[in-house]
């Protein structure tokens, strides 16, 4: 009876032994795998925090470059309006019109642009050579047509090479008594400044001599010497 009941102790002993083997295996798999999914929760939220990261860096650059750009862009678009003029070309040419040039251009340039001059068009009344000035006139007189009267005949503005021809002849334009049309005849003088010569005679009574130009808003010393030769007073 008693070596029964021993036996008996010696089997629920190991049965009891390979269940406590069997609890701590168990147990030592669940604390690995629970390690093992927080590393990965950890990797994967640091991969997040990562790659959050890199794409605020990317925003924040595109967003950089593209105001430096439209920084950039008014200044190229200011930079390029700085290098070119416009005039209005009339008269004996193919196609009159206004054009923008560079301006460097000359009046020959501003004729070419106009697709040349016409058959009957008088080239001694142009100074193709001359340069050009921003919101200046060419007008190509035609065979016979007298240049210096131009302007009043038809009611429009002259070139400052047809300015030129009249000067020749000592049809100098008179200060004191020419209109806006009149005073853009003369070689330089665009319909700005012109407008300035007669907002200055209006306001300070007639001119005493051709240097009080120089009292005009934009009409500096080298500007009135150019003049001179095509403008006088009474």
């Amino acid at each position: 009876m008693l070596e029964t009941i021993i036996e008996k102790m010696k089997e629920y002993k190991i049965l009891i032994g390979l269940s406590l083997i069997g609890l701590i295996i168990a147990g030592f798999f669940m604390i690995n795998g629970q390690s093992s999914r927080r590393s990965n929760v950890a990797e994967l939220a640091q991969e997040t925090v990562t790659s959050s990261e890199a794409e605020l860096e990317e925003i924040s650059t595109g967003t950089k470059k593209n105001s430096q750009k439209e920084k950039a862009e008014p200044q190229t678009s200011s930079s390029e309006e700085s290098e070119f003029l416009t005039v209005d070309v009339k008269g004996a040419v193919k196609n009159p019109g206004i054009y923008q040039l560079k301006k460097t251009s000359r009046i020959n340039d501003a004729i070419q642009k106009a697709g040349g001059l016409m058959t009957d068009a008088d080239s001694k009344s142009i100074n193709l050579a001359q340069k050009l000035t921003d919101e200046a006139v060419v007008y190509v007189a035609t065979m016979g047509e007298n240049a210096a009267s131009v302007s009043s005949n038809t009611g429009q503005s002259s070139t400052s090479g047809t300015s030129e021809v009249a000067s020749q002849k000592g049809n100098k334009v008179n200060l004191n008594t020419a209109d806006l049309s009149e005073l853009q005849t003369i070689s330089g003088i665009g319909q700005k400044r012109a407008q300035d010569i007669l907002d200055y005679r209006e306001a300070n009574g007639k001119f005493n001599s051709v240097d009080d130009l120089k009292n005009v808003s934009g009409v500096g010393a080298k500007t009135l010497e150019k003049l001179k030769e095509y403008v006088t007073v009474d």
